[in-house]
């Protein structure tokens, strides 16, 4: 229903149930629930106009409505709670531990230990997460989206040799984005590059 608003932050207030922020866009002041980064990171300014992208929620007894400062980290929150027994609070202390490109790298690695970290989130469920959401998050753009391409020797040697052979920047930016969080041994050069390789040839 709704994308994002741009509007005027006119408070911010912590409670025990959560970090919340008011937009006023046109008159009509939001309350949006946010991330404890999020809530850190904006501060209340009546001059100038902010964005955030939003996600409405509708349960029976309840409509919220969450706010998030970039599309990638509403879109796993939205990913988030199509695991069953995964809800808004759940969804929303997995993202106050983790952004949104460590937690995909998390769930791509099948790393559930790591993911109990959060908040209520036994191994259980942590392995149910990355039981229902690892093949989603690989096909999916987020990885790319989400997490700024890391700098190594290993990324180096391959950017290298893939302008080389005539690949185009962007080509090769969102290609080693796609394949680094699926990589076992991301330091290994031969790896990466036959890896980028095999994407690119598909």
């Amino acid at each position: 229903m709704f994308d994002y608003f741009r509007g005027y932050i006119t408070d911010k207030r912590k409670t025990a149930k959560g970090t919340y922020l008011t937009i006023d866009v046109s008159g009509v002041g939001y309350l949006l629930e946010v991330v404890e980064r999020d809530f850190i990171n904006t501060s209340i300014n009546e001059k100038e106009t902010q964005k955030l992208y939003v996600l409405l929620t509708h349960r029976e007894d309840a409509m919220s409505l969450y706010g998030f400062s970039n599309k990638e980290t509403r879109d796993i929150f939205q990913i988030l709670l199509s695991v069953s027994g995964v809800g808004a609070k759940m969804a929303i202390a997995l993202l106050n531990e983790f952004d949104a490109c460590d937690l995909i790298s998390l769930v791509i690695d099948g790393d559930f230990k790591e993911l109990t970290r959060a908040k209520g989130v036994g191994p259980k469920l942590a392995q149910k997460i990355i039981l229902e959401l690892k093949d989603k998050l690989i096909k999916t753009e987020l990885p790319k989206a989400a997490c700024k391409l890391p700098q190594s020797p290993a990324v180096e040697d391959t950017q290298a040799v893939l302008l080389s052979l005539g690949y185009e920047e962007k080509e090769i930016e969102d290609t080693l984005a796609k394949i680094l969080p699926t990589i076992e041994d991301s330091s290994n050069s031969e790896e990466v590059i036959r890896k980028a390789l095999t994407c690119l040839s598909m």
